[in-house]
C-alpha cells in the first residue's frame, strides 16, 4: 500500500485542497481539515463548549449539491477564503474578521436561496475540535481500488473525490480496507489506528466540480456489495510527516 494523494477540506461542504505532504499530530485531526462549517439556520453549536452536531445542521453536499459547483481556496496564512463560480471570482473574505465572514455568508445565502432554512452563518472550530461527519473522523482513508470497483458496478467512471477522504490509497486489492478496523498502519514513523468503516450518504451522488446529482452510489453499494461503506476512519496514535508516495504497512 502507499499514499496516492492527500486532501484537506477547510470548510465543511466546500471544495477539497490537494496537499503534497501533511504533519499529523498524536490524537489530532488531519491538519487544516473541517476547520469551518456553514450553519444552515440555528444549529445550537456553542463555540465555548464545542460538541459534535449532526451534519444536517450545516450546509452539506447531501442536501446542497450545488456547493460542489463552487471552487474554493482557503489561505491559512491570511485567513482568506476565495469562492470562484464558472471560472470567475464571486467573493472572498477574511474569516478572521466579522466583515469577511459576512461576505461569505451573504453570497452563500443568496446562492442557495430557498434551499436554506435560515441565514447562513460561518462557524470556526475551537481548539481541538473539527466539524467532521463522525465523532471519530480524525483522519479518513479511501482505497482507490474500491472506488474503481464501485465504478465498474455503476458502469461509469467514479471520481474518488466524491468520497472526500484525507488519504487516498493505492496498490491495494478492492475492499482490502474492510479487514483493517482494529489494526494499525505505519507510514514511516506515523501510526494510524484504524477505527471503523465509513458509511456513505447521498453526498456521493453529487459530481465534483459541477454540483450535478448524477449517480446513486449508496444504492450501487447496497445492491452490488451488500453494504454502504467506502473507506475507513483512523486515529493518529503517533504523529509525524506523511507525503504522497509514502509506503504503508500493516503492523498489528
Amino acid at each position: 500500500m502507499r499514499i496516492a494523494a492527500l486532501y484537506r477540506y477547510p470548510v465543511k461542504g466546500l471544495s477539497p485542497e490537494r496537499l503534497d505532504a501533511a504533519d499529523l499530530h498524536s490524537d489530532g485531526y488531519f491538519p487544516g481539515d473541517r476547520m469551518f462549517a456553514l450553519e444552515n439556520g440555528r444549529s445550537g453549536f456553542d463555540p465555548a463548549a464545542p460538541a459534535h452536531q449532526p451534519k444536517i445542521k450545516f450546509l452539506m453536499l447531501m442536501r446542497n449539491g450545488a456547493l460542489a459547483g463552487l471552487a474554493t481556496r482557503y489561505d491559512a496564512a491570511t485567513g482568506v477564503l476565495t469562492i470562484v463560480q464558472d471560472g470567475r471570482e464571486v467573493t472572498r473574505g477574511d474569516l478572521r474578521s466579522a466583515g469577511g465572514r459576512q461576505a461569505i455568508e451573504d453570497f452563500l445565502t443568496g446562492f442557495l436561496g430557498a434551499e436554506i432554512r435560515g441565514p447562513v452563518r460561518l462557524l470556526a472550530a475551537s481548539e481541538g475540535f473539527r466539524f467532521t461527519d463522525s465523532k471519530s473522523g480524525f483522519v479518513s482513508l479511501v482505497n482507490l481500488a474500491s472506488v474503481a470497483a464501485i465504478g465498474e458496478a455503476q458502469r461509469a467512471a467514479v471520481d474518488p473525490l466524491r468520497f472526500r477522504a484525507n488519504l487516498y490509497l493505492e496498490d491495494m486489492a478492492p475492499w482490502a480496507e474492510a479487514a483493517l478496523p482494529g489494526r494499525t498502519l505505519m507510514i514511516g514513523g506515523v501510526r494510524l489506528d484504524i477505527l471503523k468503516m465509513t458509511d456513505r450518504c447521498a453526498a456521493t451522488g453529487v459530481e465534483p466540480g459541477t454540483g450535478r446529482r448524477d449517480m446513486d452510489l449508496v444504492q450501487t453499494l447496497r445492491n452490488s456489495f451488500g453494504h454502504i461503506d467506502c473507506g475507513v476512519y483512523a486515529r493518529v496514535a503517533q504523529g509525524g510527516r506523511i507525503a504522497a508516495g509514502d509506503a504503508i504497512s500493516v503492523v498489528a
